[in-house]
C-alpha cells in the first residue's frame, strides 16, 4: 500500500513538474521552414544590436551519429546590456543566459518556435520578478520571433 502510494506522489509530482515547465514556455507556428525560420531570427536579432552566439542544428549532429531527428535547431542570443544584470542579481541566471530559442518541425511539417518565458528566471533564480531586464526580455523575446514568423 505505501509502496503505491509513493509511486502516485511520484506520478503526480512529475506530472505538475511536467505542467509547470510547459506553462513557462511559449510557442508559436512559424509558415516557414526551420531553416528560413532561423535565418530570419538571426536578421531579427542582429538587426536589433543583438549578437548570435551560437547556431546548433540538433538534426545534423543526430545524423552524426547515424539517429535521424527532424529539423530541430536552437538559436542562441544576447544582448549583454539587457542580460547581465539578471546574473548580477544572481550569477546562476548564467545557466539559463543567453536567451535560446528553439525552431523544429513536427510529424505533420509543421514548424514551431519555442522558447522559455523570461519570468522563469525569476522562478528559476530568485530574481526580482518586476524587474526590468525581465520585461526586457520578455518584449525583444516576442518581437524578434514574431519577425522569424511573419508572412511577409
Amino acid at each position: 500500500m505505501m509502496r503505491k502510494l509513493l509511486g502516485l506522489t511520484t506520478a503526480l509530482t512529475l506530472g505538475f513538474a511536467a505542467t509547470d515547465a510547459m506553462a513557462q514556455m511559449v510557442t508559436k507556428t512559424s509558415p516557414h521552414s526551420v531553416d528560413v525560420t532561423i535565418e530570419r531570427l538571426a536578421a531579427a536579432v542582429e538587426g536589433a544590436g543583438a549578437a548570435v552566439i551560437a547556431r546548433v542544428d540538433h538534426a545534423a549532429s543526430a545524423a552524426s551519429a547515424d539517429m535521424e531527428l527532424r529539423p530541430t535547431t536552437t538559436l542562441i542570443f544576447g544582448n549583454p546590456k539587457i542580460g547581465t544584470p539578471a546574473m548580477i542579481e544572481n550569477q546562476t541566471a548564467g545557466l539559463d543566459l543567453p536567451l535560446r530559442v528553439l525552431a523544429y518541425a513536427d510529424g505533420e511539417g509543421v514548424v514551431h518556435v519555442v522558447y522559455h518565458d523570461p519570468a522563469a528566471l525569476a522562478e528559476d533564480h530568485g530574481l526580482t520578478p518586476d524587474a526590468e531586464y525581465l520585461t526586457m526580455m520578455t518584449g525583444a523575446l516576442g518581437k524578434l520571433t514574431d519577425k522569424a514568423i511573419a508572412e511577409d
